[in-house]
């Protein structure tokens, strides 16, 4: 720790201490630190052992990214056709308020249908990240995988 860092803790857990004395509880004050007492970017914090993300953000998006490929082969279609039941939704202008709803339905089950569900949460993120493309909030409206 430098100089200039000791002395901003040091100024920072006495304000701390005052604070506790007047009742508004026993908040600590913490500076990310390596082993050897070193003040860490915030930059290399956010880099973790599994690459970047804190709570394993990157392994979840896998997951749902997996989850996502595979309802493709599930969905009511034809081979010849590709149209899911989704699509005739679309077209009479009902996407958002069904992708909204169902997200919801799934999340609100979670839990109390056959547990702690994996399926309800991917299921509720599957309709979230559909309410997120028919709302048009992509940035770039054209997918790179064509289907």
């Amino acid at each position: 720790m430098t100089e200039y860092d000791s002395e901003l803790y040091s100024e920072l857990m006495n304000y701390n201490d005052y604070l506790g004395e007047y009742g508004y509880g026993n908040d600590v004050i913490s500076f990310n630190t390596d082993p050897g007492g070193n003040v860490v970017p915030e930059s290399v914090l956010k880099e973790t052992t599994n690459g970047f993300w804190k709570y394993g953000e990157d392994l979840t998006l896998k997951e749902v990214q997996e989850y996502l490929s595979s309802t493709y082969h599930s969905h009511y279609t034809s081979r010849e056709s590709k149209t899911q039941t989704l699509d005739l939704i679309e077209s009479i202008g009902d996407s958002e308020a069904f992708c909204r709803s169902n997200a919801i339905k799934y999340l609100s089950r979670f839990g109390k249908k056959n547990g702690k569900s994996k399926q309800d949460i991917l299921k509720a993120i599957h309709y979230c990240v559909l309410l997120y493309h028919f709302s048009g909030l992509h940035k770039n409206s054209v997918s790179d995988f064509p289907y």
